[in-house]
């Protein structure tokens, strides 16, 4: 392990050892999911040190991507995992609901504007996709872009804005909030436990989160790319803010063979975010936007 990552695991241990200190609550995460205390710091560095030797890589061979002939969209949650409420107890604005409205519009977008690129879809009802189908779907359609759509959530109503990641380190407790939440939903699979596929991810560990954040994605810099230009253009037309480009360690993006990222489109639970994107006229912008960022990243691909 070199020194350059071993410095970013004592700035990730750094950073969730002070906010584990604080004693800071996560927002909206599923079944009951817990912290655990992260105990004697030096046996936690000690730890994630070793575990980081024995961490399946993300790194896949990368393919040369000079064209984009099939988007992969990913509607986040879905079936039981009705994803963030944006009115707690109530079952009026679900994510799962708006993630799927979304994808299919931007698709049919693509579709109508883009008739050499193939669009597929993790999922085009109300059900439940296991969260490692969803890249490996990906993967095995060869697919050129994978595109996650979710609603962020936050118990302070006030939070507002969208934000868009790839696979990366956390930087900031905001991030691994959102990362943390996300990725909870894997508790959905009885499963995923004994699961080889997330590498013994625990959702319940600071350690997990942590080395996980460090690894990396084959594909960073063409994320970079295609995320800016999803804030660009939706930041424009949408009444929704934007609060940038972030990075995180995301398991649906964590084994992608594509460039890959996930977009937060706005908080549900914010009521301003949330009626403009239970609005038709709110998920077409949301959607025309997007797609005018994939419009420009295919133009840069396939003109460089």
């Amino acid at each position: 392990m070199n020194v350059r990552i071993s410095a970013r695991i004592l700035i990730e241990l750094m950073s969730i050892y002070n906010m584990y200190e604080k004693r800071k609550k996560y927002s909206f995460l599923p079944r009951g999911l817990t912290q655990k205390p992260i105990g004697n710091f030096a046996i936690t560095v000690f730890v994630v040190t070793i575990l980081m030797c024995f961490m399946p890589s993300a790194k896949f061979p990368q393919r040369k991507i000079d064209k984009i002939q099939t988007i992969v969209l990913d509607a986040g949650h879905g079936g039981e995992d009705a994803g963030a409420p944006g009115i707690k107890g109530s079952r009026e604005f679900l994510e799962k609901d708006i993630t799927l409205d979304l994808s299919l519009r931007l698709g049919k977008l693509i579709e109508e504007k883009m008739p050499d690129v193939k669009v597929l879809y993790t999922r085009k009802t109300d059900k439940s996709v296991k969260l490692w189908e969803r890249p490996n779907f990906a993967n095995r359609n060869e697919a050129d872009l994978f595109i996650s759509i979710h609603c962020n959530a936050n118990n302070n109503p006030k939070a507002h804005g969208s934000e868009t990641y790839f696979m990366g380190l956390h930087v900031n407790e905001g991030n691994l909030d959102v990362a943390k939440r996300e990725n909870a939903v894997i508790t959905y699979e009885a499963d995923y436990k004994e699961n080889d596929r997330y590498g013994g991810f625990d959702p319940n560990s600071p350690e997990s989160h942590i080395i996980f954040s460090l690894v990396q994605n084959a594909y960073m810099n063409q994320s970079l790319r295609l995320s800016s230009y999803v804030e660009a253009k939706t930041g424009k037309i949408s009444q929704i803010r934007s609060r940038g480009v972030k990075q995180a360690g995301f398991l649906v993006l964590w084994k992608t063979s594509m460039p890959s990222i996930l977009i937060e489109t706005g908080f549900i639970t914010n009521p301003e975010d949330r009626k403009f994107l239970a609005s038709d006229e709110g998920k077409n912008t949301i959607a025309k936007g997007i797609y005018e960022a994939i419009e420009d990243y295919k133009a840069f691909v396939e003109k460089s």
